[in-house]
C-alpha cells in the first residue's frame, strides 16, 4: 500500500501533462455575428493576435486591415500640431509602438498615429512594433525593461534615451502629445 500511493500520485501529476494542447497557430480566428447579421471578427481570440516583433504591413492584411484602414482614413488630425512636427529633426529619433491587436484602444490609436507619422514623413525603419497578449506580455528580449502597463504605448527615443511616452490615450491629441514630448519647453 505504501508503494502504491506514491505511484498513484505520480500518475495523477503526469496525466494532465500528456494531454495535447492546441497551439494558437493551429486555431482559426472566431467570427461573431454583428447586429446587422454580418460576420464580425473576434479580436479577443488569440488566433488573431500579433505577438512579438511585427511589421506595419501585417496590420494592412486580414484580419487587421479593416480596422486599420478605417481608423487611418477617418482620423482628422490637428493641422497646427502636425505642422510643428515638420520642424523637428528626425535624425536622432526612434519610436517603439507596443500594442495589442485584441485591444480596442490599440485598434483606435495606432492607425491614427500611423497617419500622423506618414504626414510627418517619419522614416518607417525607425519604428519598432511590438505585439502583446492580453496580459501585456510579449516574447521579445528585454521587453520587461519597457515596463508596459497599458496599451497602446508609444515610446519616443532621442539618441536611444527615452524622451517620453503616450500611454493608452493621448492627453490632448496624439499629434500635440508628440510635439509636447519632443519639444520640451
Amino acid at each position: 500500500m505504501k508503494t502504491i500511493c506514491p505511484l498513484i500520485i505520480t500518475v495523477i501529476f503526469l496525466f494532465p501533462g500528456c494531454v495535447p494542447k492546441k497551439s494558437v497557430a493551429d486555431t482559426k480566428p472566431v467570427t461573431l455575428q454583428s447586429e446587422t447579421g454580418q460576420p464580425e471578427m473576434n479580436y479577443r481570440d488569440p488566433a488573431t493576435w500579433l505577438l512579438g516583433y511585427f511589421t506595419r504591413e501585417q496590420l494592412t492584411r486580414p484580419p487587421h486591415n479593416d480596422w486599420f484602414q478605417k481608423g487611418y482614413d477617418e482620423y482628422v488630425f490637428n493641422t497646427e500640431a502636425v505642422n510643428k512636427l515638420t520642424d523637428i529633426s528626425k535624425d536622432d529619433l526612434t519610436i517603439k509602438i507596443i500594442m495589442g491587436t485584441w485591444c480596442p484602444d490599440s485598434r483606435r490609436e495606432v492607425p491614427r498615429f500611423m497617419k500622423i507619422i506618414d504626414i510627418w514623413k517619419f522614416p518607417p525603419e525607425k519604428i519598432t512594433f511590438i505585439g502583446v497578449d492580453d496580459a501585456k506580455r510579449s516574447p521579445v528580449g528585454e521587453y520587461e525593461n519597457l515596463d508596459i502597463q497599458r496599451v497602446p504605448t508609444f515610446i519616443f527615443y532621442k539618441n536611444n534615451v527615452e524622451a517620453g511616452r503616450i500611454i493608452e490615450v493621448p492627453l490632448t491629441s496624439l499629434e500635440q502629445d508628440i510635439v509636447n514630448i519632443l519639444i520640451k519647453e
